[in-house]
């Protein structure tokens, strides 16, 4: 790890400004994702802003939905109880995906904003247009078996390793931004970028731009479910992972959103497979075509064709598993 000056500021546009300001700049919260990337040498700031100050933690019911400061952690967010109660599927997301000590520190900004695991880009001594545009992607012809079957380039293959931005991409949430040119509003869905020709960009903010919060629109969802397949049950990342949230009404699906990830450089919505499940009678039929058509323009690399039969029975167990459920 390199040497790095350090500041902390007390409000957003000072955040904003400092980051301007210092262009080889990074913000820092709770630090579970940066400091690791300093330390490997993947990221090497001269600046590190501290912006575990800023008024942001608070997760407060509004009329329409559920708003949650950036900086809540994730701990507070899955233990609130509208959480509990009116968006679970965004808890048990949470909840598997990383230990009790990494959630106490770690932020809602932070966990959107964190950056892939591919060991490729964690290995200074390999290519990564990631972490070093034109240098190659070193997992294409590598060891690909954590890797997308969806949204990749022949720049970028890596999956967004997130847990819990599945369950929000499944809720149609709205992430809210503030920087020197105002503030934004972006739908989770279109927040995170697919690699194509820029593959070091994550995301869709501006250089300024810090996440303030994010918004969960109200739902009429009564069944709710996330599936995590992973190598080793102690908080590995997804190999694939379905977020699944249903309204059902007299054994009928009137409304459906489902996610995936582990499969693609960002949460993966289903939307023909929302499409085959709304108005449709449950039957394990049903369940069976879902997962089908969910993964029915997958593409697979030499060691990750596994994922393909894979997601089709993880989007069928996870719709079984949320009719099953009692929420």
């Amino acid at each position: 790890m390199i040497a790095f000056d350090y500041s902390s500021v007390n409000s957003i546009s000072a955040a904003w400004e400092a980051k301007l300001k210092f262009p080889n700049a990074e913000f820092i919260a709770g630090g579970t994702n940066l400091v690791d990337l300093m330390k490997k040498g993947v990221t090497s700031p001269g600046k590190v802003i501290d912006i575990s100050h800023l008024p942001l933690k608070s997760i407060t019911e509004e009329k329409n939905g559920l708003r949650i400061g950036a900086l809540a952690t994730n701990a507070d967010v899955a233990e609130h109880p509208t959480v509990r109660t009116k968006f679970p599927l965004l808890r048990m997301a949470i909840l598997a995906g990383a230990s009790v000590q990494l959630r106490n520190m770690a932020t809602v900004g932070g966990n959107i904003m964190q950056r892939t695991r591919c060991p490729y880009f964690y290995d200074t001594a390999m290519p990564c247009n990631k972490r070093n545009p034109g240098s190659g992607c070193g997992a294409i012809d590598g060891y690909n078996r954590m890797h997308a079957v969806f949204g990749f380039s022949d720049s970028c293959i890596a999956v967004h390793p997130s847990d819990m931005c599945v369950a929000l991409a499944a809720l149609d949430t709205i992430v809210n931004t503030e920087g020197k040119k105002g503030k934004r509003q972006i739908l989770i869905t279109q927040f995170h970028r697919l690699p194509e020709k820029n593959p070091e960009k994550d995301t869709v903010l501006l250089a300024d731009e810090l996440i303030a919060s994010v918004f969960i629109p109200e739902n009429k969802f009564n069944k709710s479910y996330y599936l995590k397949i992973r190598d080793r049950q102690s908080f590995a990342f997804a190999l694939v992972s379905v977020a699944v949230a249903l309204h059902v009404e007299q054994g009928v699906i009137t409304d459906s959103r489902l996610a995936m990830g582990g499969v693609a450089p960002k949460p993966w919505r289903l939307y023909t497979s929302e499409k085959l499940l709304n108005g449709k009678k449950i039957t394990p039929e049903l369940f069976r075509e879902a997962g089908e058509e969910a993964m029915r323009d997958a593409s697979a690399f030499k060691h990750n064709a596994f994922k393909i039969p894979l997601g089709k029975k993880a989007v069928t167990e996870a719709l079984k598993r949320a009719v099953e459920s009692s929420f």
